[in-house]
């Protein structure tokens, strides 16, 4: 599976608890997250976020007064083997497409994992990854 989805980035001081409030708050919303990564600064962090129903979580988030960004990246399911990701790396090198960040998880027992990416070209990017057998 190889599909565009929404990322909403989301703009947090960088204190505790405040990640716990933006689970809480889509927990009660009854959406799902898919995908996480954050990165932080002195005062604020950056959460990314994948979700089962990002339009809901942009007006969870406006309530809230939270800073969003929103972007489209890439979600794959690829297998949970070494090399697996050199195979999507090389391919999209190869159509000349950067892969601006990415993310991933996976559980060591299980045979797929769930990689998040950003490019500079996500539609590009999906055709190539479609003809790869992932």
């Amino acid at each position: 599976m190889v599909k565009i989805v929404t990322q909403l980035a989301v703009f947090i001081e960088n204190k505790p608890g405040t990640l716990a409030a933006v689970c809480d708050a889509l927990a009660k919303e009854g959406i799902n997250i898919w995908g996480l990564a954050t990165s932080d600064t002195t005062d604020h962090n950056v959460v990314r976020l994948v979700l089962s129903d990002p339009k809901r979580a942009l007006d969870v988030f406006e309530e809230r007064g939270t800073l969003v960004v929103e972007s489209d990246v890439l979600m794959v399911e690829n297998r949970n083997s070494p090399g697996a990701l050199v195979k999507i790396a090389k391919a999209l090198a190869k159509k000349k497409i950067n892969i601006e960040y990415a993310y991933l998880a996976s559980h060591p027992g299980d045979v797929r994992g769930l990689l998040i990416l950003r490019v500079n070209n996500a539609k590009a990017a999906l055709g190539t990854l479609k003809t790869l057998r992932i």
